[in-house]
């Protein structure tokens, strides 16, 4: 495996020119379409993704350290296939939708301004995470880890105070409803 450092790649289309496979540390990538490509093996250690394409990238094995996402576009992620060993990452202004967390420790996440329809954050460990101005429709939480998460500015999320763990986690009262859904009342 090649280990490859401190370079920029932009505009480039991995589905036509395969990047090589190996380690990739300090390296950003520009506007490039990943779309459906094999990323499984992989290692990216301290590297920025903005304004990628990302939809449908197999990460089996993949491993993300200190990995910074800005504008991207990541449909149907299985994050959690990824290697678990270090992994960290942030989100910034990324769709995200249809991806998968399950089961992942992924505490002190960063998810800022992204649209997260339909995650699975099941058996999760999110705690001290930030959704900050999220949009979570349809976003699957079960015993999940969310202690001191921040869901203060986000919206649209159903969270079962019952079957996750949400001590000192904050929310805005215009989220109570997505907090009390479950009970089927109106509130106002």
């Amino acid at each position: 495996m090649e280990y490859i450092t401190d370079k920029t790649f932009s505009n480039k289309d991995f589905s036509e020119n395969q990047p090589v496979k190996g380690e990739y540390e300090n390296c950003i990538f520009n506007n490039c379409n990943f779309t459906d490509y094999n990323l499984s093996g992989y290692t990216f250690i301290d590297c920025e993704f903005n304004s990628c394409n990302l939809s449908l990238v197999k990460i089996n094995n993949a491993s993300f350290r200190d990995a910074k996402f800005k504008d991207c576009k990541m449909l149907g992620l299985r994050f959690d296939n990824c290697n678990e060993f270090g992994l960290s990452f942030s989100f910034e202004n990324c769709i995200l939708n249809h991806s998968s967390f399950y089961k992942l420790k992924i505490k002190k996440t960063n998810f800022n301004h992204c649209q997260l329809h339909e995650i699975d954050f099941t058996a999760c460990d999110l705690t001290a995470s930030v959704f900050n101005n999220c949009d979570l429709m349809q976003s699957f939480f079960e015993n999940t880890n969310l202690e001191k998460a921040d869901f203060y500015t986000s919206q649209n999320y159903t969270i079962d105070p019952e079957a996750n763990r949400i001590k000192k986690a904050k929310f805005s009262i215009s989220g109570l409803p997505g907090l009390l859904r479950k009970y089927d009342i109106e509130i106002d």
